[in-house]
């Protein structure tokens, strides 16, 4: 294959449902030759049926990762693009969530994708041409109360996306990190079984995680922050412009909850920040 045509190779992580998957058939409807993939292959059936070719990749096993990367470059050729989007939200006080749990939250949403990125990128680096755009949040410039272990996960690709930007764009590669605000999919369902499985029913924290389930819902469904939701389809949109842009901007901001947020955080200090919370959240362990 050609490298202009692998130019339009693109392996996607974490597709078997919201934005991974609306990005696997956006792309693939602009075009792209889309590898879709996800630990379960079977939940991809959709997306093979729909023209997308698919494998199963696991970004905690390393030789998984290794196995997608080179059957994709037998088959293809290379690849020309990768959307790091496998992740997974997690609620709970941090004294109250397992180092285990912890490790595994890094292990997926930072470690894999240090470690795919790592194996694309020779590839990319030899043909002189590549893109990677990283699935962020804009909890990685805020943290919300009992985010404190998912948001570390993505404040930490905030610093991983500007430091490799840096070291690859010599090269001819660009990196771009995509920053979600408030999107409708699996989100609120992840939020309640993390903080169900903490059984926090009792103790110090027993009120505090059950008015943070509830919030979370609310915020979603019919709170004040409703209205500036997002779709996963909506990200879709925005990976496929940083994708094709010939020149992508380093950040794509998504959602209005997003521009809203992340402007109000800059423009406050870090006590404001708190102040504002306090009037959604209840503070753990105040007196009445």
């Amino acid at each position: 294959m050609a490298d202009a045509d692998i130019s339009r190779v693109v392996l996607i992580t974490g597709c078997s449902s919201g934005i991974g998957e609306a990005c696997a058939r956006r792309l693939l409807a602009h075009g792209w030759r889309v590898y879709a993939t996800a630990r379960d292959v079977e939940s991809l059936t959709s997306l093979r049926e729909a023209g997308c070719r698919v494998l199963a990749l696991d970004v905690t096993s390393d030789a998984s990762m290794q196995a997608a990367v080179q059957a994709i470059t037998q088959e293809a050729g290379g690849i020309g693009a990768l959307v790091n989007n496998a992740g997974y939200s997690q609620s709970g006080p941090i004294e109250a969530v397992s180092i285990e749990r912890i490790r595994r939250q890094f292990e997926t949403n930072v470690f894999g994708l240090i470690r795919l990125t790592q194996l694309v990128l020779p590839g990319m680096r030899a043909r002189r041409q590549g893109r990677i755009v990283n699935m962020g949040s804009m909890g990685g410039r805020l943290t919300f109360p009992a985010g404190g272990i998912y948001h570390a996960t993505k404040h930490a690709l905030e610093a991983i996306t500007d430091a490799l930007r840096f070291e690859v764009s010599g090269f001819g590669l660009h990196v771009v990190l995509i920053q979600p605000g408030l999107i409708r999919t699996h989100f609120t369902r992840t939020v309640s079984t993390h903080l169900d499985a903490l059984g926090q029913t009792a103790g110090p924290y027993a009120h505090f995680t059950s008015e943070v389930d509830r919030i979370t819902r609310e915020s979603y469904e019919r709170g004040r922050l409703a209205p500036l939701v997002g779709s996963a389809e909506d990200v879709a949109a925005v990976v496929e412009e940083a994708l094709s842009a010939r020149s992508p901007r380093t950040r794509y901001r998504v959602a209005a909850s997003a521009h809203l947020l992340l402007l109000f955080k800059r423009l406050v200090t870090d006590r404001m920040w708190d102040g504002f919370l306090a009037r959604t959240y209840p503070r753990p362990g105040a007196r009445p």
